[in-house]
């Protein structure tokens, strides 16, 4: 079976990342998880893009999970705590990144797949599209704090015990019930309705974009003794901010220049 790779492709201020294993449902090998992680640093320092999108190729999966083979390598408790602190490592890049972040779902969204969708800010699916973890019916790990944390904002309590403990699948209506998926759509659709939702992001002012985004990514992980300080102060001391009083003041639009 092919190693796969993750790959990057920037068109102006949008990168488009593809998980590229189909004939594996795009089950990450740690060569993958490295690519991942490698786009991620670089994404994170490149200015010139402003929001990123992530998908699976193929048309069947976004990602099914880590390669259940490479997991054969673990051979005690210790190799698993180390496992999940690489895995935590790696989504974590991706769940930093200042830019706005996108997942396109078409199919299969499982395990560490799910993870990296619940890392990512927004979410599109296909009405087929499934979520789960069903560690507990097949191989017998588990999540990290960090990994469960982001499944019960995402879900909830109830769904996610259901997830994770009686190895259930939500579907795309339930999904977006809770607000875990942004839309449905078909999946010829797809390209387009994020077109539409980047074009919104493009719109709105970007330190407010990033700042919110970090402000809730740090409450979220219950870093709440920090105040936020360097957020707002970078944010009400922008030129953007003077100019959209100004802009507001004059009833025009607002030009924001990310400075």
């Amino acid at each position: 079976m092919s190693e796969g790779r993750v790959a990057l492709a920037i068109e102006g201020p949008i990168a488009r990342v593809s998980f590229d294993r189909p004939g594996a449902h795009n089950a990450m090998t740690w060569a993958m998880y490295e690519e991942l992680s490698a786009i991620c640093e670089s994404l994170r320092n490149d200015k010139s893009v402003k929001v990123a999108m992530f998908r699976g190729e193929g048309g069947k999966s976004f990602v099914s999970g880590t390669d259940i083979g490479q997991l054969g390598e673990i051979a005690d408790g210790a190799g698993g705590l180390a496992y999940e602190a690489r895995i935590d490592a790696w989504i974590g890049r991706l769940e930093r990144l200042p830019q706005p972040t996108l997942a396109l779902i078409d199919g299969w969204a499982v395990g560490g797949g799910l993870a990296l969708a619940a890392a990512c800010d927004f979410r599109l699916a296909t009405a087929d599209a499934k979520f789960g973890a069903p560690m507990a019916r097949t191989i017998g790990n588990c999540y990290s704090p960090a990994n469960t944390k982001r499944l019960l904002a995402a879900f909830g309590a109830a769904r996610a015990k259901r997830i994770l403990m009686l190895g259930e699948m939500i579907g795309a209506e339930e999904a977006k019930s809770c607000g875990f998926v942004l839309d449905i759509v078909e999946a010829n659709a797809l390209n387009e309705r994020a077109t539409q939702l980047v074009a919104r992001l493009l719109e709105n002012a970007p330190l407010t974009v990033r700042a919110s985004k970090e402000m809730i990514r740090r409450i979220s992980h219950g870093e709440i003794h920090y105040d936020g300080v360097d957020l707002i102060a970078a944010v009400y001391g922008s030129e953007d901010f003077r100019t959209g009083v100004r802009a507001f003041k004059a009833r025009t639009r607002p030009t924001w220049r990310g400075r």
